[in-house]
C-alpha cells in the first residue's frame, strides 16, 4: 500500500509503499553529513524513493539540481510520485537503472553524489527479494559502486556515503584506488560509549591525502535495529523511525502516520 508521510521539513512529503523496503535512520544522516555548495549538481546513488535527494535538497540551498538512480522500478516509480507531489519536476530527475550502466552523458557530471548503498554482505537468504537488493550486496558491488562514482564525478567532486564501520578498511582502500581519497570521517554508535556500527565518509576525486575525524554520533534510533550486524530481519518500524529521525535523528519506535493513497 502507498502511503503519504511528512518530511517533517517546510512542506515537503515523501511518498513510500508499505510492502517495499522503507528508509532508515541512515540515509538522514547521510543526507545531514554534507552541506551543499552553491550551483551544486547533486546525485542520488540507491536512491529508493528518493529520501536522501529529497532530505538533502530540503536542508540546504543554493542546489541546482538533482538526479536520482534507482535500480528497482517500483522503487524509482515512487521516487517519481515523491517529486511530482512535492512539484519539483524541475528541479529533480529520476532515472530507473543500474549505477553501473549509468549513460556516457552522465560522465564527470556532478560536483557531489551521495549514496546510502545495500551494504550488508550476510543474511537475508529468506528476505523479500525486493527488500534484500536494498540491504545486500545482491546487484552492486562495492567495486562497481566506486567505480561509477569516480566516473560521474567531477575533478574535485565529493562522495558521500554511509556503509559498515566494520568494512572502513575495504572501504578507503577501494576508494583510494579509484582516485576518490577519504577526506571526512564520522562513526555511528547506537548509543553513547558503544561499539560504532556505521561510518559516514566524504571522498574527493582528485584529492591529497588527509583525513578529518569528526567526533562520534550516538544514533539512538538504531538500537531496535542492531540485530541487523548479525543478519537479522530488519525492523519492521525503519520506515517510520527514520521519519522521525528527519526531526530529530532519535525514533521512538512508534509507527508514523501516514496518508493512504
Amino acid at each position: 500500500m502507498q502511503i503519504i508521510e511528512p518530511l517533517l521539513i517546510g512542506n515537503y512529503r515523501i511518498v513510500q509503499d508499505t510492502e517495499l523496503y522503507r528508509f532508515t535512520s541512515d540515509s538522514v544522516l547521510l543526507s545531514r553529513f554534507v552541506k551543499a555548495k552553491a550551483g551544486e549538481k547533486v546525485a542520488d546513488f540507491c536512491a529508493g524513493c528518493g529520501i536522501v535527494g529529497l532530505h538533502f535538497f530540503a536542508e540546504n540551498t543554493g542546489i541546482r539540481h538533482v538526479t536520482l538512480f534507482e535500480l528497482q522500478n517500483e522503487m524509482a516509480e515512487l521516487a517519481r510520485r515523491t517529486v511530482e507531489l512535492n512539484g519539483l519536476e524541475d528541479l529533480f530527475t529520476v532515472e530507473n537503472i543500474a549505477v553501473q550502466d549509468i549513460p556516457p552523458r552522465y560522465i564527470e557530471a556532478f560536483s557531489l553524489i551521495l549514496c546510502n548503498p545495500p551494504y550488508e554482505k550476510g543474511g537475508f537468504e529468506n528476505a523479500d527479494p525486493k527488500k534484500a537488493v536494498c540491504r545486500k550486496e545482491l546487484m552492486l558491488p562495492l567495486e562497481e559502486l566506486i567505480a561509477s562514482a569516480a566516473r560521474c564525478l567531477k575533478f574535485g567532486g565529493r562522495f558521500a556515503l554511509v556503509h559498515r564501520a566494520d568494512r572502513l578498511s575495504e572501504l578507503f582502500c577501494t576508494l583510494h584506488a579509484a582516485g576518490l581519497e577519504a577526506k571526512k570521517l564520522q562513526l555511528v554508535s547506537g548509543k553513547e560509549g558503544a561499539k560504532p556500527y556505521l561510518a559516514l565518509v566524504m571522498a574527493k576525486k582528485g584529492a591529497k591525502s588527509g583525513l578529518e575525524v569528526l567526533p562520534a554520533l550516538s544514533n539512538t534510533a538504531a538500537a531496535g535495529r542492531m540485530g541487523a550486524e548479525k543478519g537479522a530481519a530488519e525492523n519492521s518500524a525503519a520506515g517510520s523511525e527514520a521519519a522521525e529521525n528527519t526531526k530529530q535523528c532519535a525514533a521512538d519506535g512508534k509507527e508514523a502516520a501516514g496518508e493512504e493513497i
